[in-house]
């Protein structure tokens, strides 16, 4: 697949990445398939912010992926921003075939360019074709992440 071109995000895009957010094993328990004020809210915050970007993969005028980034300043490595990528998704009849590859490493070449010192990002403990998929990208498991559910 490489007809896909990786663009930010508009309010018109929202219904088609909450639909991805919630075609995911994971997203099933967590997200909802209808756009209601709580995603109009986060929508709007990430827009709003220049350190986040919402950005969607797009194939002749539909949307096939998304991803969040967020660069993330910080005293460590000597004051290196660092970008963090979250949400990726790739709709299910298309993965395999190299979307979420593309995806993943135009984000890198991205960070790269801005200067970032490294790209991170977290993945669910249970996702293990994400675990080697991040692994052949280059990604080292070399931290143990935490989170509290509030």
């Amino acid at each position: 697949m490489t007809d896909a071109i990786f663009r930010e995000a508009v309010r018109a895009d929202l219904p088609a990445i909450v639909a991805l957010l919630a075609d995911d094993v994971l997203g099933k328990a967590r997200d909802f398939t209808d756009v209601d004020d709580a995603y109009e809210k986060a929508f709007a915050d990430i827009a709003a912010d220049p350190r986040n970007h919402l950005m969607v993969a797009d194939a002749g005028g539909e949307l096939v992926g998304c991803m969040q980034i967020t660069y993330i300043p910080g005293l460590g490595r000597h004051g290196a921003e660092r970008s963090l990528i979250e949400s990726v998704r790739v709709r299910s009849d298309l993965r395999g075939r190299g979307l979420g590859r593309q995806m993943m490493t135009w984000a890198i070449d991205q960070a790269r360019a801005r200067g970032c010192a490294l790209v991170q990002l977290t993945t669910d403990k249970t996702r293990a074709d994400a675990h080697r998929f991040y692994r052949n990208l280059g990604f080292v498991a070399s931290h143990e992440g935490m989170k509290l559910a509030l």
